[in-house]
């Protein structure tokens, strides 16, 4: 096909980060992963040069979830790259693009053409920010100056993109799990320390003395207690342990398995149990789901400030008609608190948690297929391992029977499961959002199941310890 042909070479000319050569330790892997995480933060403080307008700025959680920091060089965040993972999943999912992953080719043919996508989103998503008024320069400049400066700011974007793109290659290959999880971990985490223990108030600066509440809701919860401020000392107390319960019942279900005993067939007498995780495609059907209501919201905003307000309107930053309204939780817990609880707060609690439970099941089927996770790959790399189901003949088509029985109801349930926990947290008004609280957790227990099982031996005595305990 020519088409084909054209994106192959495409891709084999795309500049791609080399994999070592050799396995690497548990320091090297660590240096660069904080040398990624530290360039991340730093880039993430460096503000846009030109600019002058920065209405994404009100969109807090979106740059939480999308890893970006609106009016800085990373404005554009991991967006780009989720994005295109979703339409491609959407894509290969349907039947409409038509790839065997199973195959060597395949799967780098897929992989390059996420590339391709995440690039072309890049650029659109730059072009969009600052185009349509989302990133804008002054509005006091000349005609030909600020249209000068809608380019150099558009270029700006772009760089920060590709250094994304790249900062997450070069995690994959040379340090700890995937720079997409570890730019949402770290901004997740951030917030929640923010969120519970920030001696400033609203005006950023300190609360003694200044007639201010502080944005810590620790501080918050002991103030009201000495105040004797039921009100606050409630909410505040709920937010604190929604925070704990969700992280608590995150952690549980992640170490929650089905294991399916095999045997070596040529070893008589020696077996394993090979494992399946009731959260059985992770975080990233979650991540997915996220990017996909962020997306609704900044192109609901965008569409209002052009005049087409199709999918909803906003009332300061809260949204107040149309689609958008049905995808933004509503603080279920602070309406009954405070006794603001109405009919219409239900019905969008309901409606939240049933988008957020349908579309982590739908990209969670879909990664599931796409990803190599199905049953017929799965017995494909068993029988490759050398082992078969015990009291059985060696036969590919039997146990993919088998895994057929688990892996489906696993991939369903363990979205359900996800798609819960992670909407109810945010009714609750947890200390982040639901999304990041729960992908957080997960990311961090991946990588700790992945630091012990590949860097047990050659990590320092004491962290050793740790990490057996």
């Amino acid at each position: 096909m020519p088409i084909y042909n054209i994106l192959n070479k495409v891709i084999n000319n795309i500049p791609e980060v080399q994999k070592p050569l050799t396995k690497l330790s548990f320091k090297e892997k660590l240096r660069w992963t904080l040398f990624v995480l530290v360039a991340f933060f730093i880039l993430s403080v460096i503000p846009l040069y030109g600019l002058g307008q920065n209405t994404l700025s009100q969109f807090t959680q979106l740059s939480i979830i999308l890893g970006a920091s609106f009016g800085s060089i990373m404005s554009l965040g991991i967006g780009p790259i989720v994005t295109a993972s979703i339409v491609l999943q959407l894509l290969v999912g349907s039947g409409i693009l038509k790839i065997d992953l199973t195959t060597k080719e395949g799967k780098s043919y897929f992989q390059g053409l996420q590339k391709i996508s995440t690039l072309f989103f890049i650029i659109f998503e730059a072009i969009v920010y600052v185009f349509m008024g989302g990133l804008a320069p002054s509005p006091t400049l000349t005609l030909s100056t600020y249209k000068l400066m809608q380019i150099v700011l558009t270029a700006q974007l772009f760089l920060g993109g590709l250094l994304v793109l790249y900062m997450d290659e070069i995690t994959t290959k040379w340090g700890f799990g995937s720079g997409v999880s570890l730019f949402i971990a770290a901004g997740v985490s951030s917030e929640v320390f923010v969120r519970a223990f920030s001696i400033l108030n609203s005006s950023g600066s300190v609360f003694f003395g200044s007639g201010l509440p502080p944005v810590g809701k620790v501080w918050i919860l002991f103030i009201s207690l000495i105040n004797g401020d039921v009100s606050n000392t409630v909410l505040a107390l709920v937010t604190i342990l929604s925070t704990i319960l969700v992280f608590a019942l995150a952690v549980y279900l992640q170490a929650l398995k089905v294991e399916i005993p095999l045997s070596f067939g040529r070893v008589r007498g020696f077996g394993i149990r090979w494992p399946l995780n009731f959260l059985y495609t992770s975080n990233i059907p979650v991540i997915l789901v996220a990017a996909l209501m962020a997306n609704i919201q900044l192109w609901a905003r965008l569409l209002e400030r052009w005049g087409y307000p199709i999918l909803g309107t906003f009332s300061g930053n809260t949204p107040a008609t149309g689609l958008v309204t049905w995808v933004f939780s509503p603080q279920i817990a602070n309406d009954l608190i405070l006794g603001t609880f109405s009919t219409s707060s239900l019905f969008q609690a309901l409606t939240y948690i049933l988008f957020m439970v349908i579309g982590a099941t739908i990209f969670s089927i879909f990664w599931m297929q796409t990803a190599g996770m199905d049953a017929k790959a799965q017995a494909k790399n068993i029988m490759a391992s050398g082992l078969q189901i015990p009291g059985f003949r060696r036969d590919e088509r039997i146990l993919e029977h088998l895994l057929k029985r688990y892996i489906l109801p696993l991939t369903v349930m363990g979205a359900i499961a996800v798609g819960l926990l992670a909407s109810t947290a945010d009714l609750l008004d947890a200390l982040s959002r639901g999304t990041g609280l729960l992908l957080t957790v997960m990311i961090i227990y991946r990588l700790y199941e992945d630091i012990a099982h590949q860097h047990m031996m050659d990590m320092h005595p004491m962290l050793r310890n740790i990490v057996k305990k």
